[in-house]
């Protein structure tokens, strides 16, 4: 969290209200924030002052800003990230990381970090495509998506189906929330054997992936509490959408079965037990 959807809604409200813009001024007020770009805060700061941003892209759960000269500011959210446009008389924020001044004497843009799992870099010749962000996958949004391709890549693996939807160099964009809603309206349980799954039944479940994406993203993402906003401070709706996820031992929106929570990667899986049936042999990670 977040996962694309999320990101998206981020992306859409900067490259409205910050594509265009020239940077004035940065202030990195926590260091951490700007830990990725390893050449310290001050170079950090340094590198944007006097740039024009360009219309802002996404890989995946990364933004980037492209800048003139070619360079380019990513950004990830991480745990708890939020990049805010603010009146430049509002107050501080208590978590606020880094602060960019625009010369048209416009809304600030912050980054606000409450765990400071996010964070920010400038990359150097990255406008079309940061390096750093290479090796991660396209998303099933994504107009370059090749669904035949990606259908035989995961046949290929030897994992879990879940597994496989969370591995960003594979698909990327999905977290544990979609995945598991995705699952739930393909009817598999998430340990099911990526090499057993026929091409029709991983096709079908590809178009589920990109509607419940495509739904989340036209209701501005999910928000289980305030650490996920979009660029104006409003929180998204599709929480209220989901079948699966956090719903444990509510009934199942197609059979009333309670929905039931396994333990997974640290962290949970939901899927209902008779629309979503174990298989008989756990697969191998």
């Amino acid at each position: 969290m977040p996962e694309l959807p999320e990101v998206e809604t981020v992306r859409r409200g900067l490259d409205k209200w910050v594509a265009g813009r020239r940077i004035a001024t940065v202030e990195v007020l926590h260091p951490r924030a700007v830990r990725r770009h390893v050449t310290g805060a001050e170079h950090f700061a340094g590198l944007l002052a006097g740039r024009r941003v360009g219309l802002v892209m996404r890989r995946g759960k990364y933004l980037w800003l492209p800048l003139d000269d070619e360079d380019a500011l990513i950004g990830h959210l991480g745990m708890s990230g939020q990049l805010l446009l603010q009146p430049v008389e509002a107050a501080a924020e208590t978590h606020l990381r880094v602060r960019f001044s625009f010369d048209d004497d416009g809304p600030e843009l912050r980054f606000v970090d409450q765990r400071t799992f996010g964070g920010l870099s400038v990359s150097i010749g990255g406008a079309v495509l940061p390096e750093e962000l290479a090796h991660i996958a396209l998303d099933p949004v994504d107009p370059l998506f090749v669904d035949d391709a990606f259908i035989e890549r995961m046949r290929k693996r030897r994992t879990e189906v879940k597994r496989a939807l969370l591995d960003q160099t594979l698909i990327s964009g999905v977290g544990n929330i979609y995945a598991d809603e995705a699952l739930w309206r393909a009817r598999l349980h998430g340990a099911r054997d990526t090499s057993q799954l026929s091409r029709p039944t991983v096709r079908r479940l590809l178009g589920h992936v990109r509607d419940v994406l495509n739904e989340a993203i036209g209701q501005g993402g999910t928000s289980f509490d305030a650490l996920y906003v979009n660029v104006n401070g409003e929180s998204g709706y599709f929480d209220r959408s989901l079948n699966a996820y956090g719903r444990e031992g509510l009934p199942c929106r197609r059979c009333g079965s309670p929905i039931r929570r396994e333990a997974f990667m640290n962290r949970s899986s939901f899927s209902c037990p008779r629309c979503q049936p174990r298989p008989r042999v756990r697969a191998l990670a």
